[in-house]
């Protein structure tokens, strides 16, 4: 098989969360030990740090490794979902994973994987270990995929973990409240290492402080001891708390044997796309009008986001969006601003949420708008109706924005 079709191979022929939903997600790991196993545990041969939490881990994860790379290390950084590539999950320096990698590691283990009805998220967990392996990469930082105590990604032993906040969302496998949701994501807590929480909850810092005590795990709270930020180059008021989070984060890193410099940290902050390779955080995609997406998708992503747009200046907002339908549309409406004019279409995904289904619940709450056939056509409408003053927005799933990127 050609790349082509050993990634149509990998999306088409198993289940995965992005595209079926509930059905792809896994009670436990030993599917990725097991798999850990056949590969000779790549996870061991390399250092890592790992990050889970509701939103912002995906801007930590690229934050930390645009630093490390300015010290002059080399860098893995496994992240999920991607927005047009697959490759662009797993990357060493920036630079995507080569296509002859992922289509010689398929070919290698196929049989295997088909014998043992490996999950997308396994494989592509696999991979990108056993690619940091060979590489040598000096250390990898590490998203975490789902939750984190059953996540795949939860077989490695990192320098340190991260956990950036706790919000709703997921609720069909962590839980319907934020504490059953911390305890799933306090499973990344390993024993005798330093834990990071780039948020302090009231109603839930008891998970986490219990599961660090039980671990005996170091554990700091980055809004609680990092006063001082440095600005970078990802905007939005939201992003000042993530990079508390990274500077907690390298300080205990610089604790060890890796030395990163506050000159490498403010690099790095102000060249994390350019470094990694990062899209769609508040990503300005054209003037006049102004154009800006963003991949928020939950609860807390979406009213950090629209609290953003209030800082805006424009004549009319335009909104473009879509969302998937395991979301509960109905806690989100109540965040979406009366007086914007709204495009209402589908992400091109099995679980999106059909666009005339969507309208009609924004239309109960008195949010009017047209209903597009794909994401690009809504995009479209929205730009031959905009003024020059005007700001278009489009969001509400990652998939909506990898249409548009």
């Amino acid at each position: 098989m050609n790349y082509l079709e050993t990634t149509e191979w990998l999306f088409s022929k198993l289940p995965f969360y992005q595209n079926i939903g509930k059905s792809a997600y896994k009670s436990d790991l030993s599917q990725t030990l097991k798999l850990a196993k056949h590969l000779d545990y790549p996870e061991s041969k390399f250092k890592s740090i790992h990050i889970g939490g509701t939103n912002g881990k995906g801007s930590t994860a690229h934050m930390l490794a645009s630093i490390l790379q300015e010290s002059g290390y080399k860098v893995g950084l496994y992240t999920s979902p991607h927005l047009k590539d697959f490759r662009e999950r797993i990357r060493i320096n920036g630079l995507m994973i080569n296509k002859k990698f992922v289509v010689d590691f398929v070919a290698e283990n196929k049989s295997f994987f088909e014998d043992n009805t490996f999950s997308f998220f396994e494989m592509s967990v696999g991979m990108a270990f056993d690619y940091f392996a060979q590489e040598q990469v000096d250390i990898a930082v590490v998203e975490v995929g789902l939750g984190g105590r059953l996540d795949s990604t939860n077989i490695i032993n990192p320098e340190v973990s991260v956990i950036t906040n706790i919000g709703l969302d997921h609720t069909q496998f962590l839980g319907t409240t934020l504490e059953s949701i911390a305890v799933e994501k306090a499973g990344i807590i390993k024993s005798n290492t330093p834990i990071v929480i780039g948020e302090t909850q009231s109603e839930i810092e008891s998970v986490f402080r219990d599961k660090a005590s039980e671990e005996q795990a170091p554990i700091y709270f980055a809004d609680q001891l990092i006063k001082e930020i440095y600005p970078s180059v990802l905007k939005g008021e939201y992003q000042i708390k993530n990079v508390r989070t990274v500077i907690q984060t390298i300080a205990i890193i610089n604790k060890g044997e890796f030395i990163v410099s506050e000159e490498s940290i403010r690099l790095g902050l102000m060249k994390v796309s350019e470094s990694t390779g990062l899209r769609g955080r508040w990503d300005v995609l054209g003037y006049s009008p102004k154009i800006i997406c963003d991949t928020a998708h939950n609860l807390e992503g979406l009213r950090l986001v629209f609290k953003q747009l209030k800082d805006e200046k424009f004549h009319q907002l335009h909104l473009v969006i879509g969302i998937v339908d395991d979301k509960d549309l109905n806690s989100l409406l109540g965040l979406f601003p009366t007086d914007a004019q709204y495009y209402f279409c589908k992400p091109n995904i099995h679980r999106g949420l059909d666009a005339h289904r969507l309208a009609e619940s924004f239309n109960e709450k008195g949010l009017n708008g047209s209903i597009h056939s794909s994401v690009n056509s809504a995009l479209n409408s929205a730009k031959e109706i905009a003024d020059k003053e005007d700001l278009i927005y489009v969001g509400g799933s990652t998939f909506v924005v990898a249409e548009i990127i």
